[in-house]
């Protein structure tokens, strides 16, 4: 057979050289190919001319690719059919982005832990959060019963690879060590659903909970007044020493949480905003599409904004301030008159002099963070109470003709000193050293620490034992349960800034002046 094999190669040589070409031409019409391509139609079949020496190479890559398609996609419709269900019709389901939850995505992601999602999945505000707690008026002042919320978040790209303790000590420095040991034991701190350890290493996609006994500062009991209400529209007059949203400690004293509570206005957009000290005009959309038409207004300044002020000094008749204004720290709400800061400009009249203060007209061009304050205090007669821009930290002229930006490192300390000392007093809770967030907490008694066990699982004790004869939890963990705050008085909540109207095409809005903006009026 060797010797036959040895003289039949030369010949098949000749022939495969001469005969092959035509083959190969059919060769990948054979019948696994046809099956392939029609199935496939869009796929076309290989009839361009190969060289004679690569012949042989290309056919048999041509047709055993077509084979092997064909079985792949032989094989891949078996296995769809054993996946599919009984009842299943043949149609297209989610997307593969629609899907990126489901078992098979996260098990191709090779996730080693469970994967947990917020229990929240809604956007915005809605009844069950309204009803975490309830307020009432005491003193005139507007509380909040202290309650339990628990925060959630995934774990940040910063937090990988760093232990629970790590992140809680470096972050989250509002208590010591220990009370996080302690809110382990209660079940406060909880990972993927699950009990953590201070010395548990944070992975990506883990989910953190911790849930806190919260206490929100006390606002004045002014009432949120509704000015209009249209199909597309909500106007209110909004009370001074109340955020517009929750924020810092607010959450139930917040305007959005008392439409809601109170007037039943959910899903509202905000026009524009207000400090949290200033009063007056806040108007919210019902819908983007009122949204969009409004904040196009706004942006184009073809909305004239009119605001009442009492202010040091004698103002003069008109004045107008055009300086720029800088925020120092977003965070911290902490502006002043700086060449490198945002283009503003504020035109200012006099309305009347009680030989102290001035109540004066304001007409913003702009509309920068603090802008009428901190042009105010630039020109020399700074709003009368203002706790951030009034402020001997700025020296003995209060920021007049503004500040050098290499002082302003001193200017926050000693704002921040100042609020501390506030603080400590249990005076305002206006925050530090702006008012975009709050610390201090008011209660009206000093609770004792509780007798229950940080052993109990709160859930066993219906979360923290209830004070006698005011309905409000106490948590036996809790720093501020343990302490008395003197409350702020209404007076002490109040700056003398009001939005008074603002107008724009085809509409405008209005609110009664304020009461310490009123001729002869004399401050207690």
């Amino acid at each position: 057979m060797g010797r036959i094999y040895l003289c039949l190669f030369p010949l098949w040589n000749i022939v495969s050289r001469r005969y092959l070409a035509g083959f190969c031409r059919t060769v990948s019409t054979s019948n696994a190919a046809i099956g392939h391509f029609a199935q496939y139609p869009r796929e076309r079949v290989e009839t361009t001319f190969t060289p004679r020496r690569k012949l042989t190479q290309r056919c048999n890559s041509s047709f055993c690719t077509a084979v092997t398609m064909a079985e792949s996609h032989d094989k891949e419709e078996s296995t769809k059919a054993k996946r599919q269900p009984s009842n299943y019709t043949g149609q297209a389901g989610p997307s593969k982005r629609a899907k990126v939850d489901s078992s098979k995505d996260k098990s191709r992601h090779n996730y080693k832990h469970k994967v947990f999602e917020p229990t929240r999945k809604t956007v915005g505000f809605d009844q069950v959060m309204f009803n975490e707690t309830s307020s009432y008026i005491e003193n005139g002042l507007r509380k909040v019963q202290p309650y339990f919320f628990t925060f959630e978040a995934f774990a940040k790209g910063r937090w990988l690879g760093r232990t629970v303790m790590d992140i809680f000590s470096s972050e989250f420095r509002a208590h010591p060590p220990e009370h996080y040991e302690k809110a382990i034991k209660l079940g406060r701190l909880l990972l993927n659903g699950e009990c953590v350890k201070l010395d548990t290493v944070l992975k990506d996609n883990d989910f953190m909970q911790n849930t806190v006994h919260r206490h929100e500062p006390p606002v004045v009991a002014d009432p949120v007044q509704i000015v209009e209400e249209t199909k597309d529209l909500v106007v209110i007059n909004k009370p001074a020493s109340m955020p517009v949203h929750p924020c810092g400690g607010y959450r139930h004293n917040s305007v959005i949480f008392v439409l809601g509570k109170e007037h039943g206005f959910q899903n509202l957009h905000p026009i524009h905003r207000l400090d949290r000290l200033t009063s007056g005009i806040l108007i919210f959309a019902k819908n983007l599409e009122t949204k969009h038409r409004m904040d196009a207004q706004i942006k184009g300044r073809e909305v004239k904004k009119v605001y009442l002020a009492r202010v040091e000094g004698e103002f003069p008749e008109k004045a107008e301030c055009d300086k720029p204004i800088f925020a120092v720290k977003h965070k911290l709400g902490v502006c002043h008159v700086c060449p490198e800061g945002k283009p503003a400009k504020t035109t200012f009249e006099r309305v009347s002099f009680d030989g102290k203060s001035s109540v004066v007209q304001c007409f913003p061009e702009t509309g920068r963070m603090h802008q009428i304050r901190v042009h105010l205090q630039y020109l020399g007669h700074p709003i009368v109470n203002d706790p951030l821009y009034n402020s001997t930290a700025w020296g003995a002229n209060r920021g007049k003709g503004g500040i050098d930006s290499t002082s302003m490192n001193d200017v926050l300390g000693k704002l921040v000193t100042e609020e501390t000392e506030r603080q400590g007093k249990g005076g305002d809770s206006s925050p530090s050293p702006g008012d975009n967030s709050a610390q201090t907490v008011s209660s009206e008694t000093e609770h004792a620490p509780s007798e229950q066990s940080t052993d109990l699982d709160p859930k066993d004790s219906d979360e923290g034992s209830k004070v006698k004869g005011q309905g409000a939890t106490v948590d036996p963990i809790c720093d501020e349960c343990r302490v008395s705050r003197r409350d702020p008085t209404p007076k002490e909540l109040v700056m003398y800034l009001h939005a008074l109207s603002y107008e724009g095409e085809g509409w405008s809005y209005e609110t009664p002046p304020p009461q310490w903006a009123s001729e002869g009026w004399v401050e207690d």
